[in-house]
């Protein structure tokens, strides 16, 4: 089958729509929830965005491909969604890319910092102390929410939009992919959103670049998911 473009029309479409639903449940719905139980706003930003925003966006994925015309098979996964095989070259530019990550998102954290002084790199949502004695058990729904996280964000924006966008933009796809990657976590604030360029532009630009959406996914959850235990733990 032959993959249609997917202009800005369309693209801006779906990243808009889901940066307005994030925002309407990470400042209404987890507040109100978190206030009225008294319960850790963590917690429900797992629950919340497990099952309200990343749920979603698979079954978005899920209905775009219907409406292309493909079922879900291994062939579809491996072909049409690019999650196949990678080369050694994928994982030297995976690797090369948490690196370049890593490296620019401090390197942005401390200018921010020098220009703005000491802020809290997290969301009011997903602010919580280092876990203690009597909260280990938010690891075990923050390991459901982790998967969903990662799963729909690169099924989604990298497995089924992306193709189809460099269709549209060509060989500069990676940076409108990007930027509407980008609007999609602006209810995460401008501080954080800043930090994440470096994540979101390289990412797009090595999934791109490898045509493998297995690289968004080690880049992804390589830095989201350490990150989040070593906060956890204190470390960070």
């Amino acid at each position: 089958m032959k993959l249609r473009k997917l202009g800005f029309a369309g693209s801006f479409s779906i990243y808009l729509a889901a940066a307005a639903w994030m925002f309407v449940l990470t400042h209404f719905l987890i507040p109100f929830l978190s206030e009225t139980t008294g319960m850790e706003t963590i917690f429900f930003w797992f629950v919340v965005a497990g099952a309200g925003i990343f749920t979603p966006l698979i079954i978005t994925g899920l209905f775009l491909l219907k409406s292309e015309g493909y079922k879900m098979s291994w062939q579809t996964i491996t072909g049409r969604l690019r999650f196949k095989r990678l080369t050694s070259k994928d994982l030297l530019l995976t690797i090369a890319g948490l690196v370049a990550v890593g490296i620019l998102s401090g390197v942005l954290m401390k200018i921010l910092e020098m220009l703005i002084g000491k802020f809290d790199h997290s969301p009011s949502f997903m602010q919580f102390e280092p876990l203690s004695a009597g909260r280990y058990w938010l690891l075990l729904v923050w390991a459901p929410y982790w998967i969903t996280n990662i799963l729909g964000e690169e099924f989604l924006w990298r497995g089924v939009m992306l193709p189809r966008q460099e269709i549209a933009f060509g060989k500069y796809a990676w940076l409108i992919h990007g930027f509407g990657w980008g609007l999609f976590h602006i209810a995460f604030g401008w501080q954080l959103l800043i930090t994440l360029i470096p994540l979101i532009f390289i990412q797009s630009y090595l999934v791109q670049k490898t045509r493998n959406s297995w690289v968004g996914v080690i880049l992804h959850g390589g830095l989201n998911g350490p990150a989040f235990i070593a906060i956890c733990f204190g470390l960070i």
